[in-house]
């Protein structure tokens, strides 16, 4: 019976593991040196060696004639193990086995000797996949294990593993392995197996596999009943990234905003049966390539998979569209692909994306033009400037004085002038005002909203601010973490503490003409951009 290329040329030995030598000398050397651990835990993505290492691992610890932390592959243990007939290494996949009863079974079989070897070991594979009542039955176990018993944990969502068995194992994670070290690994397979595989196409199929061994031989076995020379058009066509004109057809017709064709093409695809999820998939990998291309034109080349006519089809697409555009449409496809997975009909889902992406639909709420509010503010702070004494305001005027410190510190700033008789000569404009509340928006946007339009002044260790925004006075005297947020940035900034004195000399009347004003100006927005879709 044939036996699948995957198989055939699993690593048996540490030093045939390719790209995780980080990994396979640390084990190597605690075989050597008897420093093993109870429990490991190997973590990384699909095809990069941690099933492998295990077994290795465990054949090592066991052979009776280790060679340099390698397993000798040639006594009865290491024969044994590698044909699944040893009973001291015990395999279980979490995925089919994930339940308390089959950790228990475990629990209760761990008990017993090893009858060869000098361990019992446990692999256990996929081991995100056991339920919460399993993971608490295996920390039982491996809380106290007895010495002759050892855990060797696999998993690709190492996330998903509870704090409490991660932190009693040694954790090794697993890097993608490297495309050149998957080429030459593929070629010296194809060497051994008298297989014609091209250096263009063991390249393309390092590529395609995304950093695992696993998908990479896969794929070169199939390659192999495909053609008698494996090059990369070979590679392609067994891969299914030939004839993917349908992709281009969609991105056009995106870039053009022409809605009906985007449609009518996957509404063609639909009819042929094509996975919608699998096309907004398709769609996002080709616009990653494009925003790669955009940002990166010199190195695009070595992180992209495509066949060598697409890339003068992406150059194209890049040129046609911004960086800003094609982020935006990555982002609404991957909300999209999200989305798919829970509603009831992808078709739909599918075709209202294409539609905000033709434009017919606005992705992003609708920008407010401010300049009306700008011109009122300029003028209150006309109003501002005619005033004398920066002194406070008579009640009349029916503006809000706020007196505040630094309530962050122990001990507040105190004035090192007389502020009761400081005259508006004696005040020097803050000329780096707009950077305070440009840094203060990145901890308090809202309080630096509200300072929008205002302007301060110094006079010895005090600043004086002016605002316009009556919401400023409110949530700056009666929140204490605000004040403490504007005392650091302003210390920040000037490099030194300062007093602060602040003030609104908008009057109610005012605030509430500035409030109307402005829903007034976002219901005429709302009204043209209805008009306009219509």
């Amino acid at each position: 019976m044939y036996k699948a290329l995957y198989r055939k040329w699993r690593p048996m030995t540490f030093d045939d593991v390719i790209s995780q030598q980080h990994i396979t000398d640390t084990l190597k050397n605690q075989i050597t040196g008897g420093k093993t651990a109870h429990a490991y835990l190997f973590t990384g993505s699909r095809g990069t060696g941690k099933t492998t290492c295990a077994r290795i691992l465990a054949k090592a610890v066991s052979c009776r004639n280790m060679k340099n932390g390698n397993p000798c592959l040639e006594c009865d243990i290491c024969r044994d193990a590698d044909n699944g007939s040893l009973t001291d290494i015990v395999e279980i996949d979490a995925a089919s086995n994930n339940g308390v009863d089959d950790i228990r079974d475990l629990r209760d079989a761990a008990v017993y000797t090893p009858e060869r070897s000098a361990y019992k070991i446990y692999i256990i594979d996929e081991v995100h996949m056991l339920s919460t009542s399993a993971f608490n039955a295996l920390l039982k176990i491996m809380e106290e294990p007895p010495p002759y018993v050892m855990f060797i944990l696999a998993t690709t969502e190492i996330h998903k593993v509870p704090a409490t068995i991660a932190s009693r194992c040694q954790r090794y994670d697993f890097r993608r392995i490297r495309p050149e070290d998957i080429a030459s690994r593929l070629e010296y397979i194809s060497e051994q197996e008298e297989l014609n595989l091209t250096k263009d196409g063991a390249d393309l199929i390092a590529k395609l596999a995304d950093g695992g061994m696993r998908d990479a031989v896969s794929l070169l076995d199939q390659c192999s009943v495909c053609a008698d020379i494996i090059n990369a058009e070979t590679v392609s066509n067994a891969a299914g990234i030939a004839g993917r004109d349908y992709l281009y057809e969609i991105l056009d017709a995106l870039t053009a905003q022409d809605t009906a064709k985007a449609l009518s093409v996957t509404g063609n695809l639909y009819d042929m049966s094509k996975d919608l999820t699998r096309l907004c998939e398709e769609l996002i990998t080709q616009l990653r390539n494009i925003m790669l291309i955009q940002v990166s034109p010199q190195t695009a080349g070595n992180l992209i998979v495509c066949m060598p006519e697409e890339m003068e089809k992406l150059n194209d697409l890049a040129q046609k569209n911004s960086l800003e555009k094609i982020m935006d449409n990555l982002s609404v496809l991957q909300k999209c692909r999200e989305n798919m997975s829970k509603v009831m009909n992808r078709r739909v889902e599918f075709e209202m994306t294409l539609i905000k992406l033709c434009g017919n639909k606005n992705n992003t709420p609708q920008t407010i033009d401010n300049s009306e509010i700008y011109d009122k503010i300029k003028q209150l702070e006309n109003k501002l400037s005619s005033v004398g004494n920066y002194s406070a305001p008579k009640q009349a005027e029916k503006s809000e004085v706020l007196t505040a410190g630094s309530p962050a510190r122990d001990t507040e700033p105190v004035p090192n002038i007389d502020i009761g008789k400081v005259k508006n000569d004696d005040m020097i404009p803050c000329s780096r005002w707009d950077e305070i509340v440009e840094e203060l928006k990145k901890v308090k946007p809202d309080l630096a909203a509200a300072l929008d339009g205002s302007y301060a002044l110094t006079a010895g260790n005090v600043i004086f601010i002016t605002a316009v925004n009556r919401f400023f006075i409110q949530i700056f005297r009666n929140n204490k973490d605000y004040a403490v947020s504007l005392g650091d940035t302003i210390n920040k900034i000037l490099g030194q503490r300062y007093v602060i004195k602040a003030r609104c000399t908008t009057s109610v009347e005012e605030q509430k003409s500035m409030a109307e004003m402005l829903i007034q100006k976002a219901k005429d927005n709302s009204i043209e951009t209805a008009v306009d879709n219509n």
